[in-house]
């Protein structure tokens, strides 16, 4: 009988610790502050990039920021960041800790879940997160 009510102590602490801790929820959690990093990698060498050039962001391949937000990765539709800032700026493109498609191989083939934009009336180039988890909103603006 003891043994009995030992055990059911045990069950009930061991899921009272495990509904606080959320495992779920930290995985969550560690991958979101995964991506603030990578945001701010990619908006700190996109700085330095345009610091570089007199405070103008110049990318010839991909051309102008996009006004509206606009996913970092090769191929139509997206803004192709990757060979003007990896090598220089960055070891290699930053890409999405949880989305299946995102990937960095090489500056040709990437997609980095990630997207960016300049803004029509300030100017100012915001780098964000497509897909954030527990946050809803994961952003870095220069």
């Amino acid at each position: 009988m003891e043994l009995v009510i030992a055990m059911a102590l045990i069950i009930i602490i061991a899921g009272t610790a495990l509904y606080f801790i959320n495992p779920v929820t930290q995985f969550k959690r560690s991958r979101d502050v995964k991506r603030e990093a990578d945001v701010r990698a990619i908006m700190n060498a996109v700085s330095q990039r345009a610091a570089d050039n007199r405070g103008v962001f110049n990318c010839s391949g991909a051309g102008a920021v996009p006004a509206s937000s606009t996913r970092i990765a090769v191929g139509a539709g997206n803004y192709d960041l990757a060979p003007c800032l990896v090598s220089t700026y960055l070891l290699s493109m930053p890409y999405d800790p949880q989305y299946q498609n995102a990937n960095f191989n090489a500056t040709t083939s990437y997609n980095t879940a990630y997207a960016i934009f300049r803004s029509a009336t300030t100017g100012r180039i915001t780098v964000h997160a497509i897909y954030p988890e527990l946050s809803e909103y994961i952003w870095a603006t220069r």
